[in-house]
């Protein structure tokens, strides 16, 4: 096979081109990715709201992006991962960038790196090229979300104008640490000295307050300096308060689930702290939380039977899924197409949704990472999931499975899709597919 040069590459050729550039797929450390970012003389000139957290993340970023564009500034945003398009990673006013675009953000890059002489991961090399588009582009203000951890994150090269941790849970204990202390201390290196560091984790670990007060950051926790409550004249909608004031009767956000508030909450509190430069209005927040939008995260798909897309793959989210399917009311039977990476808590995440499932349908994900069937399979027994009444089928990949229920389940049951963001991104594939068969 003959590589295409490098300046005929199309958006795919790139994407297999940084699969293949770097031995591992995950190396922390950020000596490689500012060496390539001094050689671009990427510094860039707009403000930064960098968002970490166990869950809670895309979320959190989709509404200041969706405020923020509301009230007319010119926003960029950095995600990750990506379920259907790498596109979906890069957003200037809440528009993927194009192919073009990240083929020459990717160029530049490129020429940069070979320069140097090292090489870059998958996530080191789409987070330069991702802050090269933004500043070519000309944004007013970027939100960046932290791939893994934080300290080490490609992301944190950028120094945060106003830092928000939204959550804080085991995930990711091999790089992270196997406590919430260690995990959070981790993710609490996205603060700077001087900033704001928002944290709407309730449970805050104390590791996460110490290093907040050692570098002189300005720490915000929810409860204690800004938070939200019931509107009284209107279920239907919340009140929040923060250090700028209170803002009364907000819908609730378009996200479903039960923890959005707190990540409204947060998002709130980071606006107040820039309102000097970036004034939001009342109207503003009400539309921007009624817009936005975010596959995949309790996601309730329209028709019957009720489908219900989340990429819940750790113990917290697990039992967030668990609550936001309670308050859905009791179907019938719950069919669980269930999915997951092999190093993660397969068995914790099954047990969290246990008391929700009746008929798991297992299958495996084709990646490096990627657990098969049968691995999920004897995870759920170790979770000892499978009681009277409970039944378990096994297939080789996750549309097989969302197959079986869609021809199984009635209008009076439930399908729920859950464990990875490829277990989503594949019953979405098969979906799109056939809508046009």
């Amino acid at each position: 096979m003959i590589e295409p040069d490098s300046k005929s590459r199309t958006l795919s050729d790139w994407l297999i081109f940084l699969e293949s550039l770097h031995p591992k797929t995950i190396e922390m450390g950020l000596e490689r990715v500012n060496r390539i970012r001094t050689e671009l003389g990427l510094i860039p000139s707009f403000p930064i709201i960098t968002v970490g957290g166990t869950n809670g993340k895309g979320s959190t970023c989709a509404m200041l992006e969706a405020i923020l564009n509301r009230a007319g500034y010119r926003v960029g945003c950095y995600t990750s991962p990506h379920l259907l398009r790498y596109n979906e990673r890069v957003r200037i006013n809440r528009q993927e960038a194009s192919d073009a675009e990240l083929c020459n953000a990717f160029q530049d890059v490129d020429s940069a790196r070979e320069k140097s002489g090292i090489s870059l991961t998958y996530f080191e090399f789409g987070t330069l090229a991702a802050m090269q588009l933004f500043s070519q582009a000309g944004v007013d203000i970027a939100i960046l979300e932290v791939g893994l951890g934080g300290r080490l994150d490609a992301v944190n090269i950028f120094d945060a104008d106003c830092a928000v941790l939204t959550s804080i849970d085991l995930d990711h204990m091999d790089y992270l640490g196997d406590t919430r202390e260690k995990i959070g201390l981790e993710k609490a290196g996205i603060f700077r000295s001087g900033k704001t560091a928002i944290c709407s984790e309730p449970n805050v670990p104390e590791t996460v307050r110490r290093y907040a007060k050692a570098i002189g950051a300005k720490f915000a926790h929810i409860s204690e300096d800004f938070g939200y409550s019931a509107n009284m004249a209107d279920v239907t909608q919340w009140d929040y308060w923060g250090t700028a004031g209170k803002r009364h009767s907000l819908p609730h956000p378009a996200l479903r689930g039960a923890y959005q508030l707190n990540n409204a909450s947060a998002c709130l509190a980071a606006l107040d702290v820039l309102r000097n430069n970036f004034p939001v209005t009342v109207s503003d927040v009400r539309q921007g939380l009624l817009e936005v939008t975010l596959p995949g995260r309790f996601h309730v798909l329209p028709g019957r039977p009720v489908t219900v897309l989340d990429v819940a793959h750790n113990p917290a989210a697990a039992h967030a899924l668990a609550i936001n399917l309670a308050s859905m009311g009791r179907p019938q039977n719950t069919y669980a197409v269930f999915a997951m990476l092999r190093d993660k808590d397969i068995a914790s995440v099954a047990r969290a949704l246990a008391s929700k499932v009746d008929i798991w349908l297992t299958a495996g994900i084709d990646a490096p990472r990627g657990a098969s069937a049968d691995e999920v399979m004897r995870a759920l027994g170790e979770a000892e999931v499978t009681g009277a009444g409970k039944t378990i089928h096994t297939f080789l990949h996750p549309a097989m499975a969302y197959v079986y229920a869609c021809e199984h389940a009635t209008e009076n049951d439930r399908i729920c899709v859950f464990g990875s963001f490829h277990t989503v991104a594949e019953v979405l594939r098969y979906r799109k597919m056939a809508a046009y068969a």
